[in-house]
């Protein structure tokens, strides 16, 4: 698979923006598709989008001429929308970019899922943390209207992968909190997190987003991968920092948060509670930034 021209959904914002920049420094061809005016420097071209009608999102990738797609054109929280603005918002695009992708003959999309599509920060819920650290095949029971999207946009990604007649490789990924640098200075250098203060911060950096975290620069290397890479079919990934957001061993934040779920192996220094070897042995992603290094 030889790509050239890659398009990248919702480049105005930050994670798109960062993601269209890193793939200039590749040697890609971007084009950004969005709704609104262009409010980024960094892609080649700019096509202003409706990614709700499918007439304009096909014409939009057709006349981009796309080899792959990353899309995360999508609101990103369930706040400030009604539920079936915010499922709509993340679904049905999902829908229309993949069913466009399958038509144009695109080699490989990338859909931004989320820790959410597991069930945490927004759901009126704790989270539920059966073990650890969580892989790719734990439950996932999300009851709020964003985390309920992202688990239905997996769905339907699984769904078009395992046709016999979609050639279209499909990656979900499933990003945590993306935080720049400004923002980890913020929160985590400057913040108090140690194990007594740790859920008074910032709420995407708590017990119900797993003390998960991911730098950008890191989020966009894994969207870059994601197209890169050679599988059949549908798969998703856990994409998160190799550490916590905690200041306490990882072994004494299992035992204060998550007393009742059954850890699989030890659990050494900060390591993150969510195990992304997935990511590192299809992808060939790893995370390389840490708040800590700052």
């Amino acid at each position: 698979m030889t790509l050239d021209t890659i398009v990248v959904t919702g480049g105005n914002g930050t994670v798109g923006s960062a993601i269209l920049a890193h793939l200039n420094e590749h040697g890609y061809t971007t084009v950004n598709l969005a709704r609104g005016r262009r409010r980024e420097t960094a892609s080649d071209r700019y096509v202003r989008t409706d990614l709700l009608d499918a007439g304009e999102t096909y014409g939009a990738l057709a006349k981009a001429d796309a080899d792959a797609i990353v899309h995360v054109g999508t609101i990103p929280d369930p706040h400030g929308n009604p539920d079936f603005v915010v499922y709509e918002s993340n679904v049905v695009s999902s829908v229309h970019v993949l069913e466009a992708a399958d038509a144009l003959g695109v080699d490989a999309v990338c859909l931004a899922s989320s820790i959410n599509a597991m069930g945490s920060e927004h759901q009126e819920r704790p989270v539920e943390v059966h073990y650890l650290p969580v892989d790719e095949p734990h439950p996932r029971t999300p009851d709020d209207a964003y985390g309920i999207a992202k688990h239905a946009m997996e769905v339907t990604a699984s769904g078009y992968g395992r046709r016999p007649s979609t050639d279209v490789q499909i990656a979900t990924l499933r990003y945590p909190w993306v935080v720049s640098d400004d923002e980890m200075r913020e929160h985590l250098v400057e913040a108090d997190r140690s194990l007594e203060s740790l859920d008074d911060g910032h709420p995407a950096a708590g017990r119900d987003v797993l003390y998960a975290y991911l730098a950008v620069d890191d989020a966009a290397a894994a969207a870059r991968k994601a197209v890169e890479a050679d599988f059949d079919g549908h798969e998703s990934f856990w994409t998160v920092a190799s550490d916590t957001t905690a200041d306490v061993p990882t072994d004494e934040l299992v035992e204060t948060a998550y007393p009742s779920a059954t850890v699989r192996r030890p659990m050494e220094g900060h390591e993150s509670l969510v195990d992304c070897s997935k990511a590192e042995t299809m992808l060939g992603w790893t995370p390389e930034r840490s708040w800590r290094d700052l």
